[in-house]
């Protein structure tokens, strides 16, 4: 596969995103394939997945979140997006380079996956944009309490107040994601919960580009779009026809062991969603993609888009 790495501006008018496009090498395109990366991480971890979707004649693209990657400025703050609307500035990243990549190859379908804080960009990209794609992918996702998220928003804002956006989160981090190792006999790592298979754990722990604590501005971007999915309005703008997969692993904490995911399901289609499937992994965590089972789970990815377009 061809490999190119590319810069475009953001809707934050101040900064710069990083994007990798994956190209087939040779052969008729099929379709696009665009990857939404979740939080403290960054696009090209997803690269084996670009390279089996470029194998079946896709090309494969998705950018660095402002705050990671190579989308953070000299100096920059890891995980802090911008000062202003950054829920709705992330989304509208998204749909630039989708715009930009629709450009490239036009009358190609369009698919779309978001991988955990992805899923919950993508969840709100849908409502906002899903009449131009063609089947979207909600992976790792979860449905948190809104009264929760309420609490947890009051709390960020506090902070701010006192702190500042770009004080590093550590409370929070503690209380968000301080228990998801409590299902894991003798954990390895603080991490243990992403993956059952140790070695793509180990990897994550010595990339200096993940596992970063957020600062209070990126806390407030999550809830932020979280609270934007049990909105009743945002849910109704959900194209009703367009195909949507949500694949978690039953043992994601993310998605509280399942149930999550299950109630993703049953709020998608109490708006009236009509195309909505659900499938779960037993014994896999989080980083479905980066298990033993990765081969599977991919093969299962492609035989349902190829199914919906």
């Amino acid at each position: 596969m061809k490999k190119e790495s590319f810069f475009y501006d953001s809707r934050d008018g101040m900064n710069k995103i990083h994007a990798v496009r994956w190209e087939p090498d040779e052969g008729e395109i099929v379709g696009v394939f665009q990857i939404i990366h979740g939080m403290a991480e960054y696009v090209e971890r997803y690269e084996d997945l670009a390279e089996y979707m470029t194998g079946k004649g896709w090309v494969v693209v998705g950018d660095d979140h402002l705050g990671h990657g190579q989308s953070i400025p000299v100096g920059g703050v890891p995980g802090y997006f911008c000062p202003v609307d950054p829920a709705t500035v992330v989304v509208r990243d998204v749909h630039r380079l989708k715009k930009m990549t629709q450009e490239l190859y036009p009358g190609k379908p369009y698919v779309i996956l978001g991988h955990s804080m992805g899923s919950f960009i993508m969840r709100n990209y849908i409502f906002r944009y899903g009449t131009g794609i063609q089947a979207a992918i909600i992976m790792g996702t979860g449905m948190q309490p809104r009264g929760l998220i309420k609490v947890s928003k009051c709390i960020a804002a506090v902070q701010k107040l006192f702190l500042g956006g770009k004080h590093v989160a550590r409370g929070l981090n503690s209380v968000a994601f301080g228990a998801y190792n409590k299902r894991i006999e003798n954990p390895r790592s603080e991490y243990d919960w992403l993956s059952v298979n140790t070695k793509n754990v180990d990897k994550y722990l010595m990339d200096p580009l993940c596992g970063f604590i957020f600062p209070v501005n990126g806390f407030q971007t999550l809830f932020e779009l979280i609270d934007r999915l049990q909105d009743p309005k945002n849910l109704q703008n959900v194209p009703k026809n367009l195909p949507i997969l949500i694949v978690s692993g039953e043992e994601d904490p993310v998605g509280d062991y399942g149930k999550g995911p299950k109630l993703t399901l049953e709020s998608l289609q109490k708006y009236g969603a009509e195309d909505v499937t659900l499938k779960l992994y037993p014994g896999l965590r989080h980083e479905i993609l980066n298990e033993d089972a990765r081969e599977e789970v991919k093969e299962d990815l492609y035989q349902w888009i190829m199914s919906k377009i």
